[in-house]
């Protein structure tokens, strides 16, 4: 008489288990990277290149931190505090401040600014690589849309540079 009251009815928590299942296979058939396989067969996932301009950050050696970050070849990307993945670091340009002078004659002379090597300053533009969703409202990098002067944080293994978007160049 046991055995038959057991087979009237599914017990509550071998449905909820059921169903946290079916749930768990769902999110592995509905991952992100499935999304972005999609995605990318579509056409909506294109590369994209970013440049980002990090101004004043005080470095004992700024050429060598430059040097580290380029021997790596990528670099991790925070965007609005949100974690963006790694991408692909192509180089790194000096934007140091350049000195300009008028001559009598007319004639424009350009010069680095001599203080540079003094100050220790970090400028430069980190030129980064990687696919992005491009739609009609912009190019969204990791589900964050990425523009002109969105705040981005750079990171590597012995760095971590605050700087903005200062150009978005989809391929």
């Amino acid at each position: 008489m046991a055995l038959k009251d057991r087979s009237r009815g599914v017990p509550a928590l071998d449905v909820t288990a059921g169903l946290i299942a079916l749930l768990a296979v769902g999110g592995v058939l509905w991952s992100p990277k499935l999304s972005n396989t999609f995605a990318k067969a579509n056409g909506s996932v294109k590369p994209v290149q970013v440049m980002v301009d990090v101004r004043h950050v005080s470095a004992a050696d700024p050429e060598a931190l430059v040097q580290e970050a380029l021997a790596a070849g990528r670099t991790s990307i925070i965007i609005r505090n949100q974690p963006a993945g790694s991408v692909k670091l192509i180089r790194v340009e000096d934007i140091n401040r350049v000195l300009v002078a008028v001559q009598p004659d007319g004639s424009v002379v350009t010069a680095p600014d001599p203080n540079r090597a003094s100050i220790n300053k970090l400028n430069a533009r980190f030129v980064l690589e990687g696919d992005a969703t491009v739609s009609k409202s912009g190019v969204v990098l990791a589900g964050t849309k990425l523009k002109v002067g969105t705040p981005v944080e750079l990171e590597g293994a012995l760095y971590r540079l605050n700087g903005t978007v200062s150009g978005v160049k989809v391929q």
